[in-house]
């Protein structure tokens, strides 16, 4: 926050998104020595500011990507955005071959500053900081040992058709008219649902068989002893996983991944510690827990 009362001008917002995404991609070209040309597919992700021209219009202009290049602009999907992005870019590279993929997640906050009196909206002002992230991605051969990791499986979850789910992060007018982005009481409830039903998914695809053994026979008997089995069993996540990225939405949000999936407080340090130095950076956290588990060793 650079000025008081805060200036909420188009150009402000422009400004903002331009020296968070230009900044991040003028690292991402010097550290990787990729020419911007040989980009072939380009995805940014924005929530709350799309303009026009779009986001991923400005990278194309200011980097001068060829003029073929399969160019995507993702808004109003809120902090999963970043790992969306991943998905779409993995099933383009699936399609398009020999190429790059490059992925820029970012939140515009000079677009959500509330200037109102109503607290579920307030809280957003003091949650959400500037931040943005991006990932170059390659199915070229010739990268596979340069690569820092490869990309093993994405999973993706949908639970708006749930009204909970569908309103826990509303932007809207208050009472007196004054736009801001409302936060529900309900938002951890629906983000650890959410979660079980996504490790649900991802479970299968990466646990030993011990592990999957255990949760079927539960599964099985909740399925036939309803009254005499009250949960089903919560695999150990840890015995395939071996560092967490979850996003640091709150405090509260990883208190209630961090009980729903067993973890230690070592597996949950840098979420905290992310969410404790930058806030809440939207859709690029979980790319600052990465940079921050690295760091560490």
């Amino acid at each position: 926050l650079h000025q008081v009362p805060p200036r909420r001008s188009l150009a402000s917002k422009r400004q903002e998104s331009e020296q968070v995404i230009i900044g991040a991609l003028e690292n991402l070209f010097e550290n990787t020595n990729v020419n911007p040309k040989d980009i072939g597919i380009l995805v940014v992700n924005s929530s709350t500011f799309n303009p026009t021209p779009s986001l991923s219009a400005m990278v194309v202009n200011t980097f001068k990507l060829r003029s073929n290049i399969r160019s995507f602009n993702l808004g109003g999907m809120g902090c999963s955005a970043g790992v969306i992005a991943i998905d779409l870019a993995k099933d383009l590279l699936h399609v398009h071959k020999n190429t790059y993929a490059l992925v820029v997640s970012t939140e515009n906050i000079t677009q959500g500053l509330y200037a109102g009196d109503n607290r579920s909206m307030m809280v957003s002002n003091c949650l959400f900081r500037v931040g943005g992230a991006a990932v170059l991605l390659s199915n070229k051969r010739g990268d596979r040992r340069r690569s820092k990791y490869k990309l093993a499986h994405t999973v993706r979850t949908h639970t708006g058709a749930d009204d909970k789910s569908f309103r826990c992060v509303h932007l809207e007018d208050d009472d007196n008219g004054k736009s801001g982005v409302r936060l529900s009481k309900d938002i951890t409830v629906v983000a650890g649902k959410a979660v079980e039903k996504n490790i649900t998914m991802l479970g299968p695809l990466i646990l030993p068989i011990s592990e999957k053994f255990l949760y079927i026979v539960t599964f099985l008997a909740k399925k036939l002893f309803k009254d005499k089995v009250k949960h089903y069993y919560v695999p150990d996540f840890k015995l395939a996983i071996d560092h967490f990225c979850i996003h640091a939405g709150g405090r509260a949000v990883i208190d209630v991944l961090e009980k729903n999936l067993g973890l230690s407080p070592i597996d949950v340090e840098a979420s905290r510690s992310t969410l404790h130095r930058f806030g809440n950076t939207s859709s690029s956290s979980i790319w600052y827990e990465l940079a921050y588990i690295e760091a560490k060793g």
